[in-house]
């Protein structure tokens, strides 16, 4: 299967949003450990502790802290830079928070979208851009059927339809000035990713992990709930390659799912955290049901487009991937390095292990 090629990204100037993040952090580290020079764009990190602290990312890269919602900070800070391609994905992330603050969430995950590619009009030497969104940009009615690039966007919750609303924007920004340009602009749909480094509240991983450090037992609103999960490195590694093509290749599609193998079983919350909290040797976990949530109980994404017109498909099936992200968390605690346990996880990723 196709992986991201270090000849590529070698010397390439990458414009980052998001690098303060979890998923953020790691690819500013196996950005730069590719070669690639990087510059990103984010707030400050909202999770104590935070990988991007942890790991020391902000001596890897150059580092704007800003908000994506102040559009002449943004300006600002791309103008006068000449960037060869952008990952974008600073975002609000968390469903529950968007339904505490719409309006803050939207403003984040549309607005914020449409100022960066605003800015980006004047680069010059751009060749691809990359606008990371969400599987949860579809219309889902709960049938449990995987959802194919096709497909009707839309959102039940503030979160998933601020990340439709982005992938219209980034639709329309393409067609009406970047194509034209000669620019590629895409957007990636990925799954839930999970991997060591997430601090983030309401995620499931996170949540496990703090209650195993504090010696409690993690509760779960939807324990039978499914979702696409992935490693935070199958994840990156997709968003990386299509990237490659993007920059490259007129043909490559201009939105792609990212996930489990279409083949590859579906894993529920429940089996999900007991899973990670025998890898923990934690408290088994508790139901507690929120008949409030506006979250969907089924959530799968057809992920054969990224195999057929990428090469690309995920390698680390649910419980590999626990393993690996429990593995991390386990060591980290222990007082091992964060960046050196991330440089681990990469190395062998490349390397097919």
């Amino acid at each position: 299967m196709t992986r991201p090629d270090s000849a590529f990204w070698r010397g390439k100037k990458v414009l980052l949003t998001g690098h303060t993040g979890f998923k953020g952090s790691w690819a500013a580290i196996w950005l730069t450990r590719m070669g690639a020079e990087v510059t990103g764009l984010a707030l400050a990190p909202d999770q104590n502790p935070s990988l991007f602290e942890l790991a020391g990312v902000e001596g890897l890269v150059r580092s704007h802290i800003l908000d994506l919602r102040e559009a002449a900070a943004v300006e600002a800070a791309v103008a006068g830079e000449a960037f060869d391609v952008v990952l974008h994905m600073a975002a609000q992330p968390i469903v529950r928070a968007s339904v505490e603050d719409p309006v803050g969430t939207f403003a984040a995950n549309v607005m914020g979208t449409a100022h960066l590619l605003q800015a980006l009009r004047g680069q010059r030497a751009l060749k691809a851009a990359l606008v990371v969104t969400s599987d949860k940009v579809y219309a889902n009615n709960d049938s449990g059927r995987a959802f194919a690039e096709a497909d009707c966007l839309g959102g039940k919750d503030p979160y998933s339809a601020s990340k439709a609303a982005a992938e219209i924007v980034t639709a329309s920004f393409a067609r009406s000035y970047f194509e034209r340009a000669g620019v590629a602009v895409g957007t990636a749909r990925g799954g839930n990713v999970i991997g060591g480094g997430d601090f983030s509240r309401d995620r499931l991983v996170a949540d496990i992990v703090r209650a195993a450090r504090a010696g409690e037992a993690v509760v779960l609103r939807h324990p039978e709930a499914t979702r696409p999960w992935q490693h935070v490195l199958d994840c990156l590694a997709g968003y990386l390659v299509l990237l490659e093509r993007l920059a490259g290749d007129p043909a490559t599609p201009r939105a792609v799912n990212f996930g489990p193998r279409p083949d590859g079983p579906q894993v529920t919350v429940g089996e999900l955290a007991s899973l990670a909290v025998e890898a923990l040797g934690a408290k088994q976990w508790i139901h507690e049901p929120d008949p409030a949530s506006l979250e969907a109980k089924a959530l799968a994404v057809d992920t054969s487009l990224a195999g057929r017109a990428l090469g690309f498909e995920s390698r680390l099936e649910g419980p590999a991937a626990v393993r690996l992200t429990m593995d991390w968390y386990r060591r980290q605690g222990a007082g091992e390095d964060a960046r050196a346990l991330c440089e681990e996880q990469i190395a062998l990723y490349e390397g097919g292990r």
